[in-house]
């Protein structure tokens, strides 16, 4: 086996057209996105003699707390034996220390996108792994077929869903989506209401911006739902290898009696399934059924549609050198003061 750099965008796409599991977060575009935003990127494609078994966007992060390398859900892997699965880990390990020293970075850190169980978890242990303080992107997801016909999806959301978006209808909620990139600042102004709302740590109007930017020419939309003269909901979807995903969301809680999120899920549901969409990626749920994580309540409205938990292995860590552990202490805090 050898790691060989990629250079080009359909090699790269090509090959993850053949990986099941996978989000947008290994995408050529997310790739760009992070070069847009100011961080070194590489692109390493795992091969197996001349043919390609896995790939792996990996990102230097630079922050105050100390830069590293990550790699966002990933490495993708072909269908193999643990056995070899472990073997690419070590291989792409080996690789990682490399650049990492290059990079004078304090740590590498992985959010695989392996299913949880005791044989993955093992494979990073042997590694010399240890679980991270806090996650980055989702470890937990509720994904939805939507293969099926409208009607049949409707009939396995919960009902209480199903009435509020049919309560939604009849007060007169309207949806539109745009892809002009004028609309990201209307979302913004929502997003800035969330975030008083729930006391999260946003990302700023450039990176989001800028992500959009990125998704633009493989399809990324801006959906709205107005009541009214009110934008009450926005959602940013992204479509990509025929899985739509949920990225970011927004809301105000003026008019707590429409219930405007409803319906625009559903409308983003049907657009998805003309785009030719297989999979619905609500993104990110609480782990756990604790009515005290700060997600309980957007982990029902999620649960709410139908479809199904994905849990992967928690988000591992490599340490380099002391300095990870000044980043453990003050992530580990976060963590606690979120309540995560």
């Amino acid at each position: 086996m050898e790691i060989r750099e990629i250079s080009d965008k359909k090699i790269w796409e090509d090959f993850l057209l053949k990986i099941r599991e996978k989000t947008f977060l290994q995408s050529w575009n997310w790739g760009e996105f992070q070069a847009k935003i100011g961080e070194k990127i590489w692109r390493l494609g795992i091969f197996d003699s001349s043919h390609q078994i896995g790939a792996t966007l990996v990102i230097k992060i630079t922050a105050r707390r100390g830069n590293f390398l990550f790699i966002p859900h990933g490495p993708l892997v072909k269908e193999l034996l643990m056995n070899d699965r472990k073997k690419v880990l070590e291989l792409l390990l080996e690789r990682l220390k490399k650049i990492a020293k290059d990079e004078k970075v304090a740590f590498i850190r992985i959010a695989p996108l392996w299913e949880k169980n005791k044989e993955n978890i093992e494979i990073f242990q042997e590694l010399g792994f240890r679980p991270a303080p806090i996650h980055i992107h989702p470890e937990v997801t509720w994904q939805l077929d939507i293969t099926f016909p409208e009607n049949e999806i409707l009939k396995k959301m919960r009902k209480t869903t199903r009435n509020l978006i049919k309560r939604s209808q009849k007060e007169g909620v309207k949806i539109y989506f745009s892809n002009d990139l004028k609309n990201v600042k209307l979302f913004c102004e929502l997003y800035q209401a969330t975030v008083s709302r729930h006391h999260f740590i946003p990302f700023s109007y450039d990176f989001l911006k800028k992500e959009f930017e990125s998704f633009l020419p493989d399809n990324v939309l801006l959906f709205f739902a107005q009541w009214k003269d009110k934008i009450l909901s926005s959602a940013m979807i992204i479509f990509w290898q025929k899985i739509a995903f949920y990225h970011q969301g927004a809301s105000l809680n003026l008019f707590p009696k429409i219930p405007a999120s409803y319906l625009l899920q559903w409308e983003i549901i049907k657009e998805a399934k003309k785009k030719g969409c297989v999979l619905y990626n609500f993104w990110g749920i609480a782990p756990k059924e604790n009515r005290h994580h700060p997600w309980h309540g957007l982990t029902l409205f999620k649960k709410g549609f139908g479809g199904e938990k994905r849990e992967y292995i928690k988000t591992q860590d490599f340490p380099l050198s002391h300095r990870y552990f000044r980043n453990w202490i003050i992530e580990t805090f976060r963590r606690y003061k979120r309540r995560l």
